[in-house]
């Protein structure tokens, strides 16, 4: 089973060699290098940074934040209470075994048990089709191509209903009732 805990600065020696490994440049494209510890030591309010853990092996990293407010504004003006997501699998060995599927499934319960959360983005290269079949799987719609930076992005967007009907969860309460068991 996969868990997610908060990275902290002893992950940084792990992330970066991750960042070193051809499937994660493939798929990040010409963005800056992320300086890992400053990230870290950063303490943006804005920015969660978590380590997927399969039986207490590191096996990957997400990062959520709210596009609305965080510090780059690298989404520019976005309409509030939403959230956007970045996902690696850290080693190749680790890929096509489900083990992103289960990440993005926590994310999302994670980003969705904030009521307020209305909708979630994530911003996969326009050449990474495998992507866009992953999320879009998931429930996310293609909403639009963007550039960011250098670039070419397709912006999909995961609405809250969307989420609670594919999850299960109904109309009538909240999800963060579901995930309490209320």
């Amino acid at each position: 089973m996969i868990c997610l805990r908060p990275a902290t600065p002893d992950d940084v020696p792990l992330l970066e060699d991750w960042d070193t490994q051809p499937h994660v440049i493939a798929s990040t494209g010409n963005d800056d290098h992320i300086d890992w510890r400053s990230e870290m030591e950063s303490g943006d309010p804005f920015q969660e940074t978590l380590i997927a853990e399969l039986d207490g092996r590191a096996i990957g990293v997400v990062q959520v934040i709210d596009p609305a407010v965080e510090v780059t504004h690298y989404w520019g003006d976005v309409e509030r209470h939403q959230r956007a997501i970045d996902i690696w699998i850290g080693a190749a060995a680790d890929l096509g075994r489900g083990y992103g599927t289960e990440m993005m499934t926590l994310t999302l319960d994670r980003c969705f048990a904030d009521t307020d959360v209305i909708a979630v983005l994530i911003d996969p290269l326009m050449s990474n089709t495998r992507a866009h079949r992953f999320y879009q799987r998931l429930g996310f719609i293609a909403v639009e191509e963007r550039v960011f930076g250098h670039d070419s992005c397709l912006v999909h967007r995961l609405d809250r209903r969307s989420w609670d009907c594919r999850s299960g969860v109904s109309t009538s309460r909240s999800r963060s009732d579901a995930l309490r068991g209320a």
